[in-house]
Parts: C-alpha cells; sequence; structure tokens
C-alpha cells in the first residue's frame, strides 16, 4: 500500500512531498485540471499522479490547500471512501478556523474515516532544515506516526479537534497580521508622501520590525490571495462579538487588494518595493 496521498500540490504541498519522498515514501496526488505549473510542480517533487478514487489506496490522506477548498476536499474524500471497510485516516492541514474543522468532520458522519485537526507553522520544507512543525490534535493514537516515521516533525497537542486549527489561527494572526498591518501603513505612507521618511524612523528606531517586513512584505505577494480566506477564518475563530475580528476582516481585503494588484497593474507592488528598497522578485507572481 502506498505510504501517503497529498491533496494539493502547491509550493506547501509538493515540498512536503518530496520531504516524505527523500525518506522513502510514495506518494500519490490528483492531478486532473491543474495548471501546467502544478502539474510540473508535482512531478519534480517525485509524486505518483492517480485517480480520484486511488487516493484512498494509502495509508494517510492529508489535505493541503487553500482554506477556501478545505471543505470541498473533504466531501470527496468521503466519497471515495465511502464502503471502504478500513479506509485510510485523513488529517486536514489546513489554515481553518475549529468552527470549520468540525463542519468538515462532520462530512465524515457515519463513515469509518478517522479525521485528524492539523495545522503548518512555518514555511515549506527545505533541505537539510528540519521545518516545518506539524501540529497534530486528536491522534490519541498516533495516526500521524508515519509522518514522523518518513522526516516530517510533528507535535501533538493533548487537546480535541480543532486545537490544532485554533493554533495556527493565533499563530497566523500574529505574523500575517503584522505583515498585512505594515504593508498597508508603508501604502499609506507612500500615498501621504511620508514614506521616505517612515522607512529612514524604521531602520533607526524598529530595526527588527524594518527587516521582517523588508523580507516579509516581498514574499507574501504571491500568497497574498490565499491569505484572503485565511484572515476571515481568523476573524470567524474571534467570534462576532470580538472587536479583533474587524481586524482581521479588514485584513482580508488588504491581501484581497493586494492580490488584484499582483495579477494586474502592479502598482502597489512597485510602490511597497520602491519602499522598501527591494527589486521587484521574479518570484512575485500568482502561484496555481
Amino acid at each position: 500500500m502506498p505510504n501517503f496521498a497529498i491533496i494539493g500540490a502547491g509550493a506547501m504541498g509538493s515540498a512536503v512531498a518530496r520531504r516524505l519522498i527523500d525518506h522513502g515514501a510514495t506518494v500519490l496526488t490528483h492531478l486532473d485540471g491543474r495548471s501546467d505549473q502544478t502539474i510540473a510542480r508535482a512531478k519534480s517533487a517525485g509524486m505518483v499522479p492517480v485517480e480520484l478514487r486511488a487516493l484512498a489506496d494509502a495509508e494517510l490522506i492529508l489535505s493541503i490547500v487553500p482554506p477556501a477548498e478545505a471543505i470541498g476536499v473533504a466531501e470527496f474524500v468521503a466519497e471515495i471512501s465511502s464502503g471502504m471497510p478500513a479506509p485510510p485516516p485523513f488529517i486536514d492541514l489546513n489554515a481553518i478556523a475549529p468552527k470549520t474543522m468540525q463542519a468538515l468532520a462532520a462530512r465524515f458522519d457515519g463513515s469509518r474515516v478517522e479525521v485528524l485537526d492539523g495545522a503548518i507553522i512555518g514555511g515549506p520544507p527545505v533541505p537539510n532544515k528540519s521545518g516545518p512543525a506539524i501540529y497534530i490534535s486528536g491522534d490519541s493514537v498516533e495516526r500521524s506516526r508515519p509522518l514522523e516515521d518518513y522526516g516530517l516533525r510533528v507535535r501533538r497537542l493533548d487537546g480535541p479537534l480543532g486545537a490544532a486549527s485554533a493554533l495556527k489561527m493565533c499563530y497566523a494572526g500574529i505574523n500575517k497580521g503584522f505583515i498585512g498591518l505594515g504593508a498597508a501603513m508603508l501604502l499609506a505612507a507612500s500615498r501621504s508622501g511620508a514614506a521616505e521618511s517612515l522607512k529612514a524612523e524604521l531602520t533607526e528606531s524598529l530595526p527588527d520590525v524594518d527587516r521582517k517586513l523588508s523580507k516579509s512584505i516581498p514574499d507574501m505577494y504571491p500568497k497574498a490571495y490565499r491569505w484572503v480566506a485565511e484572515m476571515q477564518e481568523i476573524a470567524d475563530f474571534l467570534g462576532k462579538d470580538d472587536p479583533a475580528a474587524e481586524i482581521f476582516r479588514g485584513m482580508a481585503g488588504v491581501f484581497l487588494r493586494l492580490a488584484d494588484d499582483v495579477k494586474g497593474s502592479r502598482v502597489l507592488v512597485r510602490q511597497l518595493d520602491e519602499i522598501l528598497g527591494s527589486p521587484e522578485t521574479a518570484g512575485a507572481m500568482v502561484m496555481p
């Protein structure tokens, strides 16, 4: 039986697959309807393209997709696993709120599929580095153990289904929220003629902030479209009675505007790069 199936051959999914494959695993995926770039990325990582129902032949099925696609993936995994006497466990590793995770798990009601809640914190795996950290909750019998056996760093949370998703929401709210806030205020400075002075002041009085923004904002461009739904998930996680939820609904708007700019005129990208003193990177393009 193949070791793993990964649904989602984006930058993270394909890199996770490569790490597993480099440690001797077989990784199945489904590529029908995907872009040429995604197909090339999956094949470069060594993933094995199969028909949709063949994904259920794996020992574990992992979902690594944009947040807005998480429920849909769960629905078709539930469908292909239906009727199997011993279907593989399903691990959702997407940036979704605990409430969304509960709704996702409900898609498997009445099936034999064991659903685990996961979260990835850190960038895609790269050679000779141990990250990212993969947090798993609801895994009392260590169904996720094979991930460790094939080279991934797994941290199990002593909490119910949804605990890993909650951790991801909190971490992403701080990390990506900071990037969105920085981008918004740098653009405001550009509009008002204060950009040069703001950059100088950040360099002098907040050098750590300046370094973080100078690296993280250009890295964000190709991912901005994915962060829109993630900010909405964070707002839902906080709840309608928490005024901080409005902050993240606003952040969703910031990233949506930037995502549209990346696909179109790139006016905002050029403004940010000019302030940060970094040339527009070749990687600043939409990822499928």
